[in-house]
C-alpha cells in the first residue's frame, strides 16, 4: 500500500531537516533525480515540453485503470531533475481531487523558496501548475 499523500510530504519534510546546509540539500535533490526512471522516447518532444521552464522537461499525465494519475516527467538539469523527482512523489498515483486539493506548502516547510533562483521557482511553479490542471482535465 502506497503511504496517503500528507504521509508522503512528512517523510520530505523529515528528510529534508536531517541535513543541516544547503549543499547537502542539494546533493539530496540531485541524487533523488538521478534515482527518477526516465521517460520513453516517444514522450521527448516539443508536444511534451513544459512551458515556463528555462531548462528542459518533458512531462507527460495518464490516467490509470484504478481511476488515479500517473506523472511522469524528465529534465536535463540535475537540480531541476531532482525537482521533478520531489515533485512526483508527493502527486504521481494520486486522485484528481487529492491533487487538486494539496498545496505545495511543503516546499516553502523545507526552505527550497528561500534557496532556489528566481527561473528555477517560475519553473517549478509551472510544474505544479501542470500538474494540477492535469488533475482537472483527467477527473
Amino acid at each position: 500500500m502506497e503511504k496517503d499523500i500528507l504521509a508522503e510530504i512528512e517523510e520530505i519534510i523529515d528528510e529534508f531537516s536531517f541535513f543541516d546546509d544547503w549543499a547537502d540539500r542539494y546533493q539530496h535533490l540531485i541524487d533523488l533525480g538521478r534515482k527518477l526512471p526516465g521517460i520513453s522516447c516517444e514522450y521527448q518532444n516539443n508536444a511534451y515540453k513544459l512551458s515556463g521552464c528555462q531548462s528542459t522537461v518533458f512531462f507527460v499525465a495518464k490516467k490509470t485503470d484504478e481511476n488515479l494519475i500517473q506523472f511522469k516527467a524528465q529534465s536535463d538539469a540535475a537540480i531541476v531533475q531532482g525537482l521533478v523527482a520531489l515533485i512526483l512523489r508527493v502527486y504521481s498515483g494520486r486522485s484528481a481531487d487529492e491533487i487538486i486539493n494539496t498545496r505545495p506548502d511543503f516546499l516553502k516547510q523545507i526552505g527550497l523558496d528561500k534557496h532556489l533562483s528566481p527561473s528555477r521557482k517560475n519553473g517549478l511553479a509551472a510544474m505544479i501548475s501542470k500538474i494540477k490542471s492535469s488533475a482537472m482535465e483527467l477527473k
